[in-house]
């Protein structure tokens, strides 16, 4: 059977299918599932805080939903570009992968027909010869057993060849699926790449209408100490929101190394049975007496506290010391960070704005999209747009320190992504209404903004 009629066997028994819904699909309707309900939570916050400090208009906030859409869109095709990077990279595999077990398949196909004409020339006769021989006893039993080695040579070789069949056509499903992903993920950077355009255009329309409003706005100090109230105001509530979250993970995993334990006492003490009724067995055997019953496990007391072992991810006082440890790695980075973006440094902590307060944070003059990175790894907790500071990224870093990104033309991630040191997560830009493009950089512990040049290495 060649190879071509062996797969389409194959194709003929597969039942027919409706379109084709793709693992991407699937993955990608289960992260959205599991981010809602943190979406959720942050635009109740969100919420909560505009609804606190009042209905005041800002210009600015007209650009709201065109920046947001840009930021998404920008998110949009950065993800689509690595998921392109890494398809590719997986379609290339198997398409390797795939010639491997061609190759492996006419090999084997090639044994097998081999074997299969040198048992037709033979027949039986060589079974028949032996046993008419009138050899010694010895040597015709030793050359019938090595004759009885040539179809059990062939069913393995049968048995394998079906196997890789099996895998072909399963590389050839996973390519197919490959193949289809990267057309989707082609389609949807066409889309975002129109939204993006149009979204564009949208917000040099709105720029131009407001463009006296907000220039007027800019100057107005009680304005700046608004921002800066509401930012604080977001802190603080994200510091309460991850305490939350840690204590509420805190629980889980104790509750879950308590059942595990619990689990690992029931298996202890079902062994101890087992090998105790063995023991009783061995030695009514050995007697010749009756075996004792043997108790059922659901007898065993689940209520006895089980012996104090720490498992594999229990917390116990060296890990705890270890866990310390990690979250006070950010300290330790002191006077090692490096500027999130490339640029000129254009305020500097605790210099004036005009008239109006002292700045919490660093400007960095910036051109519009310039890559900005995180300055350590951390997890990010907001991923927002918001009044004073456009599209908005704060990452926490453990230990009650924060590092606060905005006026961004785009955040890259979402919230609840793990982030490493010097990973992309935004692009530079001027939204929230403010002039120039760059970035907006505040370092936060316990709430309270310190001086980023103390942390920050310029050389």
């Amino acid at each position: 059977m060649g190879l071509a009629f062996g797969l389409a066997l194959y194709a003929a028994a597969a039942p027919a299918q409706g379109p084709r819904i793709t693992e991407r699909t699937k993955q990608k309707q289960v992260a959205e599932s599991e981010r809602a309900g943190l979406q959720k939570k942050l635009g109740d916050l969100k919420r909560d805080i505009q609804q606190t400090e009042g209905a005041r208009e800002h210009a600015a906030d007209g650009l709201a939903q065109s920046e947001q859409a840009i930021s998404e869109a920008n998110r949009a095709l950065h993800e689509l570009g690595a998921e392109q990077q890494q398809t590719r990279q997986k379609l290339a595999d198997l398409t390797q992968q795939q010639a491997r077990l061609r190759k492996t398949v006419q090999a084997q196909q090639g044994q097998l027909a081999e074997l299969i004409r040198q048992q037709y020339v033979s027949g039986n006769e060589d079974h028949w010869k032996l046993l008419l021989s009138g050899d010694n006893p010895n040597r015709i039993n030793r050359e019938l057993r090595y004759l009885g080695y040539v179809p059990q040579a062939q069913t393995r070789l049968l048995e394998t060849l079906r196997v890789n069949l099996r895998e072909i056509e399963a590389n050839q499903a996973q390519a197919q699926n490959a193949q289809d992903e990267l057309e989707e993920i082609a389609q949807e950077a066409r889309d975002q790449k129109a939204l993006l355009e149009k979204e564009k255009a949208k917000r040099v329309t709105m720029l131009a209408q407001l463009s006296n409003k907000l220039t007027a706005q800019r100057k107005q100090a009680d304005g700046i100490q608004r921002n800066e109230q509401r930012l604080g105001s977001l802190v603080n509530r994200l510091s309460q929101l991850i305490e939350e979250q840690q204590k509420a993970e805190a629980e889980a995993r104790k509750r879950r190394e308590i059942e595990a334990e619990r689990e690992a006492e029931r298996k202890r003490l079902a062994q101890r049975e087992a090998r105790r009724a063995a023991q009783q067995a061995k030695n009514a055997a050995s007697q010749g007496k009756p075996q004792a019953k043997k108790p059922p496990l659901d007898a065993i007391d689940d209520d006895e506290p089980p012996a104090k072992s720490y498992g594999r991810n229990e917390l116990t006082p060296q890990t705890l010391v270890q866990l310390n440890g990690s979250e006070r790695a950010f300290a330790a980075l002191r006077g090692q960070l490096r500027l999130p973006v490339r640029g000129e440094l254009l305020a500097k902590y605790g210099s004036r704005r005009n008239d109006g307060p002292l700045w919490k944070g660093l400007f960095i003059g910036a051109a519009e999209g310039s890559q900005i990175k995180a300055v350590a790894a951390g997890r990010v907790v907001f991923a927002d747009w918001l009044r004073g500071f456009g599209n908005l990224i704060i990452i926490d870093h453990g230990n009650q320190y924060l590092s606060i990104y905005g006026y961004n033309q785009a955040v890259l991630k979402r919230s609840g992504d793990a982030v490493g040191m010097g990973e992309i997560i935004a692009s530079a830009g001027n939204s929230g209404g403010h002039e120039q493009s760059g970035l907006y950089f505040e370092l936060r512990h316990q709430g309270r903004a310190f001086d980023p040049l103390e942390w920050i290495s310029l050389r």
